[in-house]
């Protein structure tokens, strides 16, 4: 089990100091905070990733739309074209 680069023995120290300064009173406290502050960045990730995945589509789109067009135009010259010369 590695978490952000610390192993399980790591862990285990860091909880027995934090028992042994915060007290077992307020140690589920703490951990309650700590998770919802760990949820709220994960939501706030998930809402910023969606942003740019929806940002990526909607130019993906705009650039599609853009090329259809300059295609039609060209079609649109090279028929006029055709058509002049006839």
């Amino acid at each position: 089990m590695n978490i952000f680069g610390v192993g399980l023995p790591e862990i285990a120290v860091i909880a027995g100091l934090a028992l042994v300064i915060f007290g077992p009173k307020r140690l589920p406290e703490l951990g309650r905070t700590l998770g919802k502050t760990l949820k709220g960045l994960q939501k706030a990730s998930t809402e910023f990733e969606d942003e740019i995945q929806k940002a990526m589509s909607e130019t993906d789109s705009e650039n599609q739309e853009a090329k259809t067009t300059k295609e039609n135009t060209q079609n649109s010259l090279i028929q006029n074209k055709i058509d002049y010369k006839s």
